[in-house]
C-alpha cells in the first residue's frame, strides 16, 4: 500500500502538475483571445440593459425559444 502511495504521489507531483498548469495556460489564452472581446462586452453590460424601464416578459428567451414556439 505505502509503494502504491508513493507512486500516486509522484505522478501527481510531476505529470498532473503539468497537466493542470497547461489547463490553466490554455483558459487564460481562451479567455483573452482577440475574437472574444464582443462576447466580455455583452456579458458585462446585462446588468445595464433595461435601465429605464423593466425588461419585456420574453426579452431573456433568445431565438431558440422563439423557433421552439413556432
Amino acid at each position: 500500500m505505502d509503494n502504491l502511495y508513493s507512486l500516486l504521489r509522484e505522478f501527481a507531483d510531476s505529470w498532473v502538475l503539468l497537466a493542470l498548469f497547461l489547463f490553466f495556460v490554455g483558459v487564460v489564452i481562451w479567455a483573452f483571445r482577440p475574437g472574444s472581446r464582443a462576447v466580455h462586452q455583452d456579458v458585462a453590460g446585462i446588468p445595464f440593459r433595461h435601465e429605464t424601464r423593466p425588461a419585456a416578459p420574453d426579452a431573456g428567451k433568445g431565438a431558440a425559444a422563439e423557433e421552439a414556439l413556432k
